[in-house]
């Protein structure tokens, strides 16, 4: 068995079922910067390939590899796959749908709390000596608040933000969700949720946590239209791709105050430079934006679990079944 790895270095290796795996089979290792003649020299005949969620694996890839049976992410994305490709070779297109969904929904309720109790200027203001001022300014504005002062409303309710939900009941906070295909009664039930149409949502909640995928449809899906909809100082998380939110229009809804703050680990243009527009903004709005490195779902326990589901799809390939999360099926 041959399989193609398209990203860091060394995953396959560490998260193997069992050490002598690898015995029976012959592992390419490739950055996903390598071209697509240079990944067809050193495995074009690979069966398997094994692919970042942010890598791309392109049409013109998948059709020059005759021996190839599944693609599968190391993650849940798959929007630089091409899926229509796959299913033309009859190539199986494979996610680890829920490895990570407590682990980003951990990130969301971090950058919340984060968000609420100021924690970047905090340790700032201890680290310069002035620790007594900003709590005695907080203690004189009564502007410190708890995650229960806000409704929370969810962009999408696939595994993380259902993971966020459960989390949102310890804090004892109202929760709404927008889908485009609402749950059922008992799984809103289940998970502490009311569902509201998005404008409804809008008006409704004064916290929002963006889980969609990427889709055409859903690129630039938070915009100024959006934006214009929510209550005068909301907050902002986002913890699904950077590309869901229109960074200009983000940018102009925290100079107007509609945002009071966002938390972000994600942004549209990774890997991030100092030039991108989110990053590259005066200090009376950056200080109003916390980031972090989109570290939201590399866990260690989010890599164990997704790849124990990227070698289970290849075993049952491997006795003539079909795998378990396919994406793309044809049948």
């Amino acid at each position: 068995m041959k399989i193609l790895h398209l990203g860091k270095k060394g995953n396959v290796e560490r998260y193997l079922p069992n050490t002598d795996y690898l015995n029976n089979v012959e592992l390419v290792d490739l950055p996903i910067t390598e071209t697509v003649e240079e990944v067809l020299k050193e495995a074009g005949d690979a069966e398997y390939i094994i692919a970042d969620a942010i890598a791309s694996v392109p049409g013109r890839l998948i059709r020059r590899m005759p021996c190839l049976k599944m693609i599968h992410s190391e993650g849940v994305a798959y929007n630089q796959f091409d899926i229509e490709a796959a299913r033309e070779q009859h190539v199986y297109v494979c996610n680890c749908k829920g490895m990570n969904a407590m682990a980003v929904a951990e990130q969301a309720v971090l950058m919340m709390l984060g968000l609420l109790r100021d924690v970047k200027s905090g340790d700032e203001a201890v680290r310069e000596g002035h620790q007594i001022e900003v709590k005695e300014g907080y203690m004189a504005r009564g502007d410190l608040h708890e995650l229960a002062d806000y409704n929370v409303g969810l962009v999408g309710f696939g595994d993380i933000a259902k993971s966020v939900a459960t989390l949102m009941k310890a804090f004892n906070v109202k929760t709404y969700y927008f889908s485009r295909h609402r749950a059922d009664r008992e799984v809103e039930e289940e998970y502490g949720v009311t569902y509201l149409p998005l404008d409804e949502l809008c008006a409704k909640c004064k916290m929002f946590s963006i889980h969609i995928p990427v889709t055409p449809e859903t690129i630039n899906m938070i915009d100024e239209k959006f934006f214009n909809r929510i209550p005068y100082g909301s907050y902002l998380v986002n913890t699904a791709r950077g590309e869901i939110v229109d960074s200009q229009a983000l940018v102009n809804a925290l100079k107007s105050g509609q945002l009071k703050k966002v938390g972000l680990d994600t942004l549209a243009g990774e890997p991030v430079q100092k030039d991108n527009i989110l990053v590259a903004q005066p200090p009376e709005i950056s200080e109003r934006i916390l980031f972090s490195p989109h570290i939201g779902g590399i866990t260690a326990s989010s890599f164990k679990r997704g790849y124990a589901m990227v070698w289970e799809d290849i075993f049952r390939m491997e006795r003539g079944e079909k795998p378990e999360r396919i994406v793309n099926d044809w049948e």
